[in-house]
């Protein structure tokens, strides 16, 4: 099969091999022809020849000497030729033999040979190279030099095969999107009135929560045409070919009107043009001529443009005023019953038990996207079929979601006695203090099986579906991550490197509660820390001198140093419990949150009875 991307890639070397198998096929075949034909003989056989009396005719040139022999009764005489050798009783030899003899004669004109040996290749090889190159300007849509041509694939209600039903968890965005269809089926509703059409929607929302997806749906609703291309395919390294790009696309979906023309990733080429020191001339054409474009249209024919970012505060302010993009549709991680809603959907072309609780998934997968939602599906799925079953049962989805979250069991990877008895004091310690406190979560599992993610071991918490978080709640998350090497402590009298993670989410958790939250009495309700990129990895700027960083530092330093005492303190109380359990865990290698429990349970009801 022809393999269209490789192809695109490499137009230029595709178009010389072609060129190059086509001349040794040609050449092959001409071979092939000749020798049919023509025979060749060393000199002294047609010297025998002639004594012989078996040649009629012979033709010298230059090089060589053709000879035609008698013809025989009932057989087809083939062309025999040899090299001329410095023979100076050659024309003697033929005289007495009765041999006609003379020039090879030019059958050809001179414009009929410079048309068959000149012409005639080249225009063969013009002929490939237009066949060739034809069917990579076909693929794109583009002649070869109309770099300006907008690569928007349209997608037809066919094609987009998405409508609101297959995307859940999302309402409010839904809802906001709504109208938008209902303008585009009925039109003299909102004109009768005196309202207009939204020009655009801006879908903003972390990756995978399904912005791509709702933009399809609009169009499955709606079934109008819709135009997809990304930001970055405006830019080019052309000057001008993106301006080129957006003046195309639009041109086109007026033509197409009623449509949606659905631009993913705008902020390729949306981003702010202030106290840009680097900018990009080719990018800030393209979004200039996007600007022009979106005021230029009229939105009463029924373009409507949507675009997606995760990063919308980097986005042009004059791209984000009303008239251009009207409406920011917030597409955020789905909450509880979002991401049941979510897990039915992607479990409606799956076989699946009868007696499965998405519940139960949805519960155990807080901040997850559609997109994680669907990957558990699948692994699910994937593990029903590995352990020969024909449909998924909860023990697939509970094990999809742990393979998620902290990756594969690593069987090869043996731990020593010493390292195992570490592991599992240090996962007994998070959860113990977790029991233990007040505001923390319940403890789910714990394990000392090591996984492919590089934990030796881990413990699972579940977190219940909350938006706030109080002072005394981020005090017990702090000391539940320090109760692992505080453990370590109380057990062995000795540290190790397993705590690297809990010491760095720690660190995050208090740097916060002091930077950004307002959590100490010394900075009071101070900003000291902005979040950037907040649907991605929210990464934290400071806004404050060297002198404040530095008072900021010892008081995260005095939070960490609070927590990592008291989680001592607890531990120590129980440690007799803390044995115990971990003795377990070494012996069972997993405990589930409900054996867990029992056996902190027992603890209380032991010393309330004593």
């Amino acid at each position: 099969m022809f393999n269209d991307k490789k192809f695109n890639g490499n137009k230029i070397k595709y178009a010389i091999y072609y060129a190059v198998v086509v001349a040794i096929v040609v050449f092959v075949l001409n071979d092939y022809v000749v020798n049919l034909k023509t025979e060749h003989i060393k000199y002294s056989d047609f010297i025998n020849y002639i004594n012989q009396n078996k040649i009629e005719e012979v033709q010298i040139s230059r090089d060589k000497l053709v000879v035609i022999p008698k013809a025989v009764s009932g057989q087809k005489q083939k062309t025999l030729y040899t090299e001329r050798i410095y023979d100076p009783d050659l024309v003697k030899r033929l005289t007495s033999a009765k041999v006609k003899y003379g020039g090879i004669p030019q059958e050809n004109s001179p414009i009929r040979s410079f048309l068959i040996n000149w012409v005639l290749p080249v225009a063969i090889f013009l002929l490939l190279g237009k066949l060739l190159l034809g069917r990579l300007d076909k693929k794109i849509g583009n002649g070869v030099m109309s770099f300006g041509k907008n690569t928007a694939k349209i997608y037809a209600e066919s094609e987009t095969g998405v409508t609101f039903n297959d995307v859940a968890g999302q309402e409010e965005a839904k809802e906001s999107l709504v109208e938008i269809v209902d303008f585009l089926h009925n039109p003299t509703r909102y004109t009768d009135i005196g309202a207009k059409l939204p020009k655009g929607a801006l879908l903003v929302g972390p990756p995978g929560t399904g912005k791509t997806l709702l933009a399809k749906a609009v169009a499955g609703e709606a079934k109008v045409p819709f135009f997809s291309i990304t930001g970055s395919a405006f830019v080019e390294m052309f000057v001008g070919m993106g301006a080129s790009r957006v003046r195309d696309l639009f041109e086109q979906a007026q033509q197409k009107a009623p449509c949606i023309v659905f631009i993913d990733e705008i902020d390729a080429i949306g981003k702010s043009r202030d106290n840009n020191m680097s900018t990009n001339d080719e990018r800030e054409q393209t979004l200039n001529q996007l600007l022009s474009e979106m005021d230029g249209f009229d939105s009463s024919k029924g373009v409507v443009i949507l675009a997606a970012t995760n990063r919308p505060e980097v986005l042009d302010k004059a791209l984000l005023r009303p008239g251009r993009f009207d409406r920011r549709v917030i597409v955020d991680r789905p909450d509880l019953k979002g991401r049941e809603e979510i897990l039915k959907v992607h479990t409606r072309g799956v076989k699946i038990s009868h007696d499965i609780n998405l519940l139960d998934i949805a519960k155990s997968t807080p901040g997850a996207v559609g997109a994680d939602l669907a990957n558990i599906i699948n692994e699910a799925a994937l593990r029903a079929v590995k352990k020969n079953r024909t449909e998924v049962i909860q023990e697939d989805l509970e094990e999809a979601v742990e393979v998620i979250i902290a990756g594969k069991e690593k069987k090869d990877r043996i731990l020593s006695k010493r390292e195992k008895r570490e592991v599992a004091f240090h996962e007994v310690g998070h959860a113990l203090i977790a029991a233990l406190l007040k505001h923390t979560d319940p403890v789910h599992k714990i394990t000392i099986v090591p996984t492919t993610m590089g934990a030796l071991g881990y413990t699972r918490q579940l977190p219940t579906e909350k938006y706030l978080n109080s002072k005394d709640e981020m005090l017990d998350q702090i000391c539940v991550m320090l109760g692992g090497r505080a453990a370590e402590e109380v057990e062995f009298n000795s540290i190790s490197t397993g705590a690297s993670n809990d010491i760095e989410k720690a660190t995050q958790t208090a740097r916060s509660m002091v930077t950004i939250y307002g959590m100490t009495d010394r900075f009071d309700m101070m900003g000291l820390e902005s979040v950037q990129d907040k649907y991605l990895d929210g990464r934290p700027v400071q806004n404050c001198s060297q002198e404040t960083s530095t008072a900021i530092d010892e008081e995260t330093l005095k939070i960490i140093r609070d927590a990592h005492i008291r989680a001592n303190k607890i531990l120590n109380e129980n440690r007799e419990l803390l044995t115990k359990v971990s003795e377990i865990l070494i012996d069972k290698e997993t405990l589930m949150g409900e054996e867990f429990m029992a056996l902190v349970n027992v603890n209380k009801d032991n010393e309330i009875v004593e």
